[in-house]
């Protein structure tokens, strides 16, 4: 027999899925957070949502931090993560009448200590983007192009994957993407950019799609199917490897590039928000930080009584 706890966590999340869009990749965060949390719970004889107290959400924040026998502790941001899907479940109880009271709402997460984005030169930038275009098969076009994309429209690697043709305007210079929850953005695309979608367009992408049943995906596997994320990281992979970057990149790292690069070139941080699609000028004003400690670097290098 179903637990009024497990009906309760189904609820919510079949609610993230149809009323609020929430992406898949959220969903599946939540229901992992959520699955842990209903086993500390029934650990402590508890199966009815009703029946938790701001202790219980408490006790199960420690014991994140903590960590048990078959399982390190998390970090700060690994924890507070989960506690923002304990949070949103239990608020959501309580607006449709499920419970009389929110016991985690009070309950605060760690304060995870800051960490700037790594971001890489324009020169390393430049040198990853012609490492990514070596030769002239429809891989490698395909390659220069979504990481044109993603530093020059700042988008995620699940916004450049999902992206259709139709999501294009070349003419324009401007390409739609979908952030998370679904939301919409339209973002200007410079014209190394168009240029090098432009070549995989008209070179390379028809050669693949003959392999694939017509789907509309910007970019297409060697199968013709929409390329997917690890197919995405694995070309960036190859990219800073030949580039000589190695370690240096990561799927985010074009992103972080793209912010701060703006930021260095006199950009609004209200502008730069808009464009990452940030919910929050706050996330976005993380990206000011590393601007400051490359204006100490240079500071430190260059003036002659700095050391």
């Amino acid at each position: 027999m179903t637990s009024p706890l497990t009906r309760s966590t189904r609820g919510w999340l079949d609610h993230l899925r149809v009323e609020r869009g929430a992406a898949a990749n959220t969903l599946s965060s939540y229901r992992r957070d959520l699955a842990r949390y209903q086993q500390f719970l029934n650990g402590r004889g508890i199966n009815d949502p009703a029946a938790v107290g701001e202790s219980d959400v408490t006790e199960f924040l420690a014991s994140l931090r903590q960590g048990a026998v078959d399982r390190p502790p998390l970090s700060a941001s690994s924890a507070a993560r989960t506690l923002v899907a304990v949070r949103g479940f239990h608020r959501f109880l309580a607006l449709e009448g499920e419970t009389l009271t929110d016991p985690a709402g009070a309950v605060a997460p760690p304060k995870a200590p800051k960490r700037l984005p790594k971001a890489i030169s324009v020169n390393d930038v430049e040198r990853l983007l012609t490492a990514a275009s070596l030769g002239d098969t429809p891989a490698a076009l395909r390659d220069r192009a979504m990481l044109e994309v993603l530093y020059g429209a700042g988008a995620r690697i699940s916004e450049a994957v999902g992206l259709d043709l139709d999501d294009l305007d070349l003419e324009e210079g401007s390409v739609r993407l979908f952030g998370k929850g679904s939301r919409e953005r339209v973002v200007p695309l410079g014209s190394y950019a168009r240029e090098a979608v432009k070549a995989y367009t008209v070179r390379a992408r028809p050669s693949l799609a003959l392999r694939g049943k017509g789907i509309p995906a910007l970019f297409l596997n060697q199968r013709g199917g929409r390329l997917s994320r690890q197919g995405a990281w694995a070309a960036i992979r190859v990219a800073a490897e030949r580039a000589g970057l190695g370690a240096k990149v990561s799927p985010h790292t074009l992103r972080h590039s793209f912010a701060t690069h703006l930021l260095d070139g006199g950009a609004d941080v209200r502008v730069v928000q808009e464009l990452l699609g940030h919910a929050s000028v706050t996330t976005t004003q993380i990206y000011t930080m590393v601007t400051v400690q490359r204006l100490r670097e240079v500071y430190a290098e260059a003036h002659p009584r700095a050391r």
